[in-house]
């Protein structure tokens, strides 16, 4: 139901439409009734002013009788000549007339102000006010602007109500119907606002101007009175009191005038009201409204969904994307291995197990994490890296071996082409000459750094690039196990003294391949690699025989080996592995790196599984797959066999 509005649409729900029509009817003629009670309401308040002041007149008129004949008989009224032609009389008689009328407008005005004063919030009952009590005539503040406007409203009304019979209340022209109608009651109401403040204003400066006039007119006549005094006491004494007898009776008048006038318009108690259209009983039922409900709950729905994307979204804080890797990183990706699922050496029965319980592992791993926080990356790396297909743990010297020679083993397959690709993605990313160190590393352990140390080095020597291996994970040495010989010389006892770095270095399966492993097992390998002979042999000897050396060491996080020989190579790539690498650590890995004025020239993604669309490179556009490349040459080739 509409309030403080010319135009009110009332409506009732009820299983019965007789009922509701007739219940509708019935309300809107007790809403005119109560109106018309307001109205009397508010004339009764003035009215009740007005019989106040009656009864103090009435009694100030008795006094002037008793005074009058007191005087008389005491003076004798033979004693006073006539004074018509006195002017100070005359005057006296005047001012004594003027003060009369002055004190009656000083008191209707008062009694006006103070009746609309009390209604001053509802601009409606000021208007029906001004409208029952015209002393001051409404029409000059009724403009045209008002009619219009409840014109347009009557108009929009009718025309909205129309328009549902047509169609739906979220239909276009139902929404813009609704907004009209608001904007012009909005200006309707600032209206009728506009008109309270500016007629109670009005009432306000009426009462003062009144009241003003009054006390001048008193002060004008208390001297005439005194001069009257001084030149005939007894005659002017009697002419005041036969004035001011005059003067109240005249007052008494006039209360009882207006007295009777508005007991005329209280029982009348007339109001502009008139009802546009009677309630009729539906022909249809109003609700359920099906095709409202089923908005509202598809945008629930989509509310929640994406609410419950956003909740998935900071829950899992893995770096599931390339695009994500490069958002958040700051730095390309330079490709994406894929999982190598071939090369177990496992039973079938198992390797099915394995596969089985693979989505299981990782996906309860990567929970665990979440919950309890990124403080233990180690150890959940260490235990990543025992199940993953890929990683560098004790999984047998086999496998580890044709994992780190696939490029050697299957040159054309999709994973020696991953390979060969960020292979070409290093030679044209830097200038020529300006990559001849290049160091790869992990934010943790079993992120297959070394895997791709030994495979990108046998691509860029297939590639006729002279390059050696260079073994500096004194921690956890891979390379010795990838190539398969004794660990038992290598850069340990070259920066020791007891072997010279031509004896240390060992020859690769494949020509302009060279491998330096780490040697025997040092107690102090952040020192040794921090110290100048190091520095020395890397900068000064290896990087004056070959085009590239490809440095394999440890995980940044747990030790700061890392941040040494990023310092001193030409660039970093950083390896981060599909389904496990986090973001905290990654963000990590990168600050680090560049804090010690690292050239990280970008980031490689491996372990991705063959159809993952997140990353992109293989099944996304299906590069490999898509166009047979290798895939189709592979498969017949395993077919002869």
């Amino acid at each position: 139901v509409g309030k403080k509005d010319d135009i009110i649409s009332v409506a009732f729900d009820s299983p019965y439409p007789q009922e509701a029509a007739g219940v509708v009817n019935t309300v809107v003629d007790s809403y005119i009734k109560y109106h018309s009670l307001r109205k009397q309401t508010t004339v009764s308040k003035v009215l009740d002013i007005l019989q106040k002041e009656k009864v103090k007149r009435d009694r100030e008129l008795s006094d002037k009788y008793e005074e009058m004949v007191q005087f008389t008989r005491e003076n004798g009224v033979v004693s006073f000549d006539n004074q018509g032609g006195n002017v100070v009389f005359q005057k006296l008689i005047k001012l004594s007339e003027a003060l009369t009328e002055a004190q009656l407008m000083t008191i209707e005005a008062q009694a006006d102000y103070e009746a609309v004063k009390a209604i001053a919030d509802d601009p409606a009952q000021v208007k029906q006010f001004a409208a029952a009590l015209p002393t001051v005539g409404v029409r000059i503040f009724i403009n045209d602007t008002e009619t219009q406007l409840q014109s347009e409203l009557r108009n929009a009304e009718i025309e909205l109500k129309n328009t549902r019979y047509h169609v739906t209340e979220e239909h276009p022209a139902v929404k813009a119907l609704h907004t009209k109608i608001d904007y012009i009651k909005s200006d309707l109401k600032a209206e009728m606002k506009k008109f309270a403040d500016t007629y109670i204003e009005v009432m306000r400066q009426r009462w003062r101007t009144a009241k003003q006039k009054e006390q001048t007119l008193l002060v004008s006549f208390q001297i005439q009175r005194r001069q009257a005094q001084d030149s005939g006491v007894k005659a002017a004494e009697y002419s005041m009191l036969q004035s001011e007898l005059g003067r109240t009776e005249r007052i008494c008048k006039i209360l009882d005038d207006r007295i009777k006038e508005l007991n005329v318009t209280e029982d009348t108690g007339a109001l502009n009201i008139s009802i546009l259209e009677v309630a009729r009983p539906a022909t249809g039922p109003s609700r359920p409204q099906k095709t409202r409900i089923m908005a509202i709950a598809l945008i629930l729905g989509l509310m929640f969904g994406g609410a419950l994307a956003l909740v998935r979204d900071w829950m899992d804080i893995r770096l599931r994307s390339a695009d994500e890797v490069s958002a958040i990183l700051g730095v390309p990706v330079l490709g994406v291995i894929p999982t190598m699922t071939d090369v177990r050496t496992i039973t079938a029965h198992g390797r099915q197990a394995w596969l089985n319980f693979k989505p299981v592992a990782f996906g309860l791993c990567q929970r665990i994490h979440t919950i309890i926080s990124t403080g233990i990356a180690g150890s959940r790396a260490k235990t990543t890296g025992v199940i993953s297909p890929t990683s560098d743990g004790d999984i047998g010297k086999q496998d580890i071996a044709v994992r780190g020679q696939k490029v050697h083993i299957k040159p054309k397959s999709v994973i020696a082409e991953a390979y060969r690709t960020i292979r070409t993605a290093v030679f044209f990313g830097v200038p020529r000459g300006e990559a001849r160190t290049i160091l790869i590393t992990s934010p943790d352990a079993g992120d297959g750094k070394s895997t791709l140390v030994s495979n990108l080095a046998i691509a860029m020597a297939q590639a006729g690039q002279k390059t050696l291996i260079l073994d500096a994970d004194f921690r956890k040495p891979m390379q010795h196990n990838i190539f398969e010989f004794e660990n038992n010389r290598g850069l340990s006892g070259v920066l020791a003294g007891t072997i010279a770095l031509q004896d240390a270095i060992q020859a690769g399966p494949i020509e302009e391949l060279d491998i330096l492993s780490c040697g025997p097992e040092v107690p102090n390998p952040s020192e040794i690699l921090n110290s100048d002979a190091f520095a020395e042999i890397l900068k000064e000897q290896l990087t004056k025989h070959y085009d590239r050396i490809i440095i394999d060491s440890p995980p940044i996080g747990p030790v700061a080996d890392s941040q040494i020989l990023a310092a001193i190579c030409d660039i970093t790539l950083l390896v981060l592995r599909a389904e496990k690498s986090t973001r905290k650590h990654s963000v990590a890995a990168r600050d680090v790196l560049l804090s010690v004025g690292g050239r990280l020239l970008g980031a490689i993604v491996n372990d991705v599984p063959r159809k993952h669309g997140r990353y992109g490179y293989y099944s996304g556009y299906g590069y490999y797959r898509g166009y047979g490349y290798y895939g189709d040459r592979e498969k017949k080739e395993a077919a002869v066999v």
